[in-house]
């Protein structure tokens, strides 16, 4: 499964309805460390498919839900199950430490 692109009107249907949990990863085009982890989290939504779901936050196109949850500096990950969010993460960082901080916080099987 891919990334989903999530907006300020789908997020809720999106993320906190969702049935599995969310990474959602709040960027921005001008964004050069978005730009390194996005290839990680491409992966990592295609390796965990079913068991998370990988969701970007243009902050420039949906500027509202980043607010919402206090992102201040991006890249910004953060993790969501059953609707709130339990783990949040700033800053770039390699696919393998992704994977742990997925791991620590109960997502992967």
């Amino acid at each position: 499964m891919a990334t989903v692109t999530v907006t300020d009107d789908s997020f809720e249907a999106d993320v906190l309805q969702a049935s599995t949990p969310v990474l959602v990863d709040f960027w921005a085009e001008w964004c050069g460390p978005c730009k390194q982890i996005a290839p990680a989290l491409d992966q990592i939504s295609e390796e965990l498919a079913g068991q998370v779901t990988i969701a970007k936050v243009n902050i420039e196109d949906s500027p509202s839900t980043p607010g919402r949850y206090g992102v201040r500096g991006i890249p910004t990950m953060m993790l969501f199950k059953d609707g709130q969010m339990t783990a949040m993460k700033v800053g770039a960082m390699p696919k393998a430490k992704i994977l742990e901080w997925l791991n620590q916080s109960g997502v992967m099987a």
